[in-house]
């Protein structure tokens, strides 16, 4: 779309980032201003779940900027930093979004060349990708839906717990003092990650009727033994119940979805 301004939103945090891009305006050097910044006083600070609360209410591409890895102000800030947005990219995938609407870079207070440079060619592309689907005269509904599911696997105290402990995995180990490495921490989350998603999608699903292991399974293409184990775990935790039994059929219905 030749007219098409994308909307971003950048997070940045105070001692590096957001200096670099003050040291950007005070030399002038041009970059777009589609970008609207929220400083923020450690990438840390910034929540994966508002990433998603951003791209719901209208936002085209979200923007993280943090201190270099070994620089941060708070020693491991942003080491937190970029195991949490890996959660972000991973679950835009599964929303159907392209997760280059989202970016994630480490700017120093002396970059301010580099940040305009990042700035520029971020708003190219995602003016390249287009608008973003869930706002206009007609929001994909499917995608809307998906990133409301998606904001509240990211709340989940679970996945938080586990990419909090992440760090400590990679540099002392678990409770054996076994140490992880990278591709195996990723593995964890990820799995982790696709079952709670695939749990949120059920209670979705059945926030407002009550339905079957087969109704579920063809309005998720879960399969269908899986939501049954998935129900089992829901149960457990109070957050499914069976409603009632037609024919042979158990149809259940969620004790509530927030939103």
């Amino acid at each position: 779309m030749a007219d098409f301004e994308p909307k971003i939103v950048g997070f940045l945090c105070n001692w590096c980032s957001y200096a670099g891009a003050d040291l950007a305006g005070v030399s002038r050097f041009q970059y777009p201003t589609n970008v609207r910044v929220v400083r923020v006083m450690c990438s840390a600070r910034v929540d994966p779940s508002i990433i998603m609360e951003m791209f719901l209410q209208g936002a085209d591409g979200v923007f993280v900027g943090g201190c270099h890895i070994g620089d941060c102000h708070y020693i491991t800030g942003n080491h937190y930093t970029e195991k949490r947005m890996k959660l972000v990219r991973k679950l835009l995938e599964k929303v159907g979004m392209s997760r280059q609407r989202f970016r994630l870079e480490w700017v120093s207070a002396s970059e301010g060349v580099r940040f305009a440079g990042i700035m520029k060619d971020f708003a190219e592309l995602i003016k390249e990708i287009g608008p973003n689907p869930v706002v206009g005269d007609s929001p994909d509904m499917a995608k809307m839906e998906k990133l409301f599911i998606a904001k509240n696997v990211l709340e989940d105290f679970r996945l938080r717990a586990l990419v909090n402990k992440q760090v400590e995995f990679l540099e002392k180990g678990n409770v054996y003092g076994k140490k992880l490495d990278e591709e195996e921490l990723d593995k964890i989350l990820y799995d982790a990650l696709t079952v709670e998603f695939d749990r949120a999608v059920i209670l979705w699903k059945t926030r407002r009727e009550p339905l079957s292991v087969k109704a579920i399974s063809e309005a998720t293409n879960i399969p269908p033994d899986r939501v049954l184990d998935e129900i089992a775990n829901l149960r457990r935790r109070d957050l499914i119940k069976l409603d009632r039994i037609e024919g042979q059929s158990p149809l259940y219905i969620s004790q509530g979805f927030e939103v």
